[in-house]
């Protein structure tokens, strides 16, 4: 009986597996990808934390940079907003909607022309009852006061009282100028109207440094030429 002969096995050919690569940053010295939790490469052994750490560490100088630019725009576009004109006129005005008001009196009160009985003082005694009289239009009321001061506001009662019978009996301003100046010599002009009824009349101003306010008559209700015209009282508000 011969011997059998030896049977070579076959190759057996096993499948290669894909192999996954790591969805993490990638190694500083080879650029591997590896995992997100590994401290050192998985091809090089290159350390990777300090990779991250560096990364961590520009992204903060970046944002700490842009923060710094974005203040330092906003505090320039301020600080242009408040040296223009309009940029003034706009904080002063939201200044005097959210602040309190203080009436300031004059330190003394003129007239171009009054009637007897009826001087320019009467106008700012505190008294509806007791009233400047002007003989005529364009006559004028001229209050300066000591202190420059930021005028809100006026308050005007026109006619010769605040019983309805009473002010229908004199003539009372409707429309008059008001020249307000201001500490260095610059005059705003405004034009104002007023309800031909008693009671107070609010006109808003918002005037800084004020050292005086001049009232003209410039039309007026009622028996105009036969009684004089009446202007019971003007009351001037500040910031307080």
């Amino acid at each position: 009986m011969q011997p059998a002969k030896p049977v070579v096995q076959r190759p057996v050919v096993r499948p290669v597996t894909a192999e996954e690569v790591p969805d993490g940053p990638p190694c500083p010295a080879c650029g591997t990808p590896n995992a997100p939790d590994r401290r050192f490469c998985r091809r090089c052994a290159a350390r990777l934390s300090s990779f991250r750490r560096r990364v961590r560490n520009g992204s903060d100088g970046r944002w700490l940079r842009r923060g710094i630019l974005l203040l330092f725009v906003v505090a320039l576009l301020v600080t242009g907003f408040l040296l223009l004109p309009a940029g003034r006129y706009v904080f002063e005005d939201v200044r005097d909607k959210l602040g309190g008001t203080a009436a300031v009196s004059p330190t003394e009160v003129t007239a171009s022309a009054q009637t007897p009985g009826h001087p320019a003082s009467a106008a700012t005694d505190g008294l509806t009852d007791a009233y400047w009289g002007a003989p005529a239009l364009d006559a004028s009321l001229t209050c300066d006061f000591g202190e420059p001061f930021r005028l809100v506001g006026i308050v005007v009662h026109t006619g010769s009282s605040p019983e309805p019978e009473a002010f229908r009996s004199t003539a009372r301003p409707v429309r008059a100028e008001l020249r307000v100046t201001t500490a260095d010599n610059e005059v705003d002009t405004r034009t104002v109207t007023f309800n031909d009824k008693p009671g107070e009349q609010e006109v808003r101003m918002g005037i800084s440094d004020v050292v005086s306010v001049q009232l003209i008559l410039r039309d007026a209700a009622g028996p105009v030429g036969e009684q004089p015209i009446a202007l019971g009282e003007i009351e001037f508000f500040k910031r307080s």
